[in-house]
């Protein structure tokens, strides 16, 4: 019986890779332009990371986290989601005794139990920014310039930017009693899963995707009707700032997150091709999370993008990577000859293949054109007595003849930048 991938968490190789890697080039240049640095943590932390900063009642928590007792009876967790650990690791090292803000991104991998579809694995890949130490609206307008930049340089055209505001402890639970009111009479219409939330957590059920839940929702009391002074005054200013920097935005009263530590600003990056999964990117305010673990509630903002998502909704496939010169070397003295002079070229950061085997020309230019190499340097034993080594470029089919004793320096020249 062979062996297979575990359901839900595939291999990535051949162009998906060529696309992941422009991801993340495009973002680290995009992030490093507005101050962030990165920060790696580990994907296992502590299970009561996640269980106190995302919520006991969330489904995350309760039904999707790959939790497991080690050897030493600690219950660990796999991450599921990458600003816990941020915040954590902000705590640990003292980072927040600094003056600030802090900014920081991550990129790498997830893990949810989830049922597989498009767009959504159980090992799944993201892109995370996240400032620590600024409570201002300036910089929940600047997140989202920042994403909106991201995703333009991606050249991700049908992607929309949604936002709202969901209050704070002061004026959340006004909003929460109006909720619970609005679905009393309508909890025949909720799934299950929202029958209970309405108990625990009632913004949830607008995030769910059942069909009775949004129908049932779409009157549901909006959440900036409730906001206190403090909080609209915030909102508006976001809104004043992204207008000023002419970022489009659409406003969604029904925008909600599904982690509890959410408050105020909260935004979503919308692809129009993605079907019930589409947001590619997604985050908001989360004040009280670091609070909760342990530090000072002095302000806290990030977002997440999701890098199979962005694959998903990218438009041109990024250029093959391929080599810059195919050696075909005709007999052992030619391979002998040559083979320190591949190693020499590689050094020098050029891609450089050559075949181990005594093959034909014929042979080996095949092979050079399966793997659309940029030129092939030809060396046999004519060309070895004759002093003389011939380059062919094979875009046009152009050759010309390289003394060997220049022939390094010649083949440098074919480096592409």
């Amino acid at each position: 019986m062979s062996i297979k991938a575990i359901r839900g968490m595939k291999d990535v190789m051949g162009t998906e890779v060529a696309r992941w890697r422009l991801i993340e080039a495009v973002a680290r240049k995009v992030f490093r332009a507005f101050g962030f640095s990165e920060l790696r943590t580990p994907i296992l932390e502590k299970t009561e990371l996640f269980a106190r900063s995302i919520g006991q009642a969330t489904d995350i928590v309760e039904k999707e986290m790959y939790t497991f007792r080690d050897r030493s009876g600690d219950s660990l967790t796999l991450r599921p989601e990458a600003t816990a650990s941020v915040v954590r690791s902000y705590l640990e090292h003292k980072i927040h005794r600094r003056p600030g803000p802090h900014k920081f991104f991550t990129i790498g991998p997830m893990f949810r139990h989830e049922r597989p579809q498009k767009g959504r694995l159980r090992q799944f890949h993201q892109l995370d920014a996240e400032v620590l130490g600024d409570p201002g609206p300036q910089v929940d307008a600047e997140l989202m310039v920042m994403l909106t930049q991201l995703l333009q340089a991606l050249e991700l055209d049908n992607v929309e930017l949604v936002i709202n505001s969901l209050g704070c402890p002061v004026c959340r639970p006004d909003y929460r009693r109006a909720l619970v009111g609005f679905f009393q009479d309508r909890t025949d219409q909720l799934c299950d899963d929202c029958r209970r939330r309405l108990e625990v957590n009632p913004l949830r059920v607008l995030d769910c995707k059942s069909e009775g839940c949004r129908a049932a929702a779409a009157d549901a009391p909006a959440t900036i009707d409730y906001l206190c002074a403090d909080c609209a005054d915030h909102y508006q200013e976001v809104k004043r700032l992204l207008e000023l920097s002419s970022v489009a935005f659409r406003e969604d009263p029904r925008l909600v997150r599904g982690l509890d530590y959410y408050v105020r600003t909260t935004f979503e990056a919308i692809a129009g091709d993605l079907g019930a999964q589409n947001a590619v990117a997604g985050g908001g305010r989360y004040d009280p999370l670091v609070a909760e673990l342990g530090g000072e509630a002095n302000g806290a903002i990030g977002f997440a993008a999701g890098i199979e998502r962005l694959s998903l909704v990218m438009g041109a496939e990024p250029p093959t990577d391929r080599p810059e010169l195919f050696v075909a070397a005709l007999g052992d003295q030619a391979r002998d000859w040559v083979f320190p002079l591949v190693a020499e070229l590689r050094s020098a950061g050029l891609w450089v293949e050559m075949t181990s085997q005594d093959k034909s020309l014929k042979a080996q230019m095949r092979r050079a054109n399966k793997l659309a190499a940029d030129a092939v340097l030809i060396l046999g034993r004519s060309e070895l007595d004759a002093g003389r080594a011939i380059i062919k470029q094979m875009a046009d089919g152009s050759q010309q003849e390289i003394e060997l004793s220049q022939l390094g320096r010649a083949v440098r020249l074919l480096k592409r930048d």
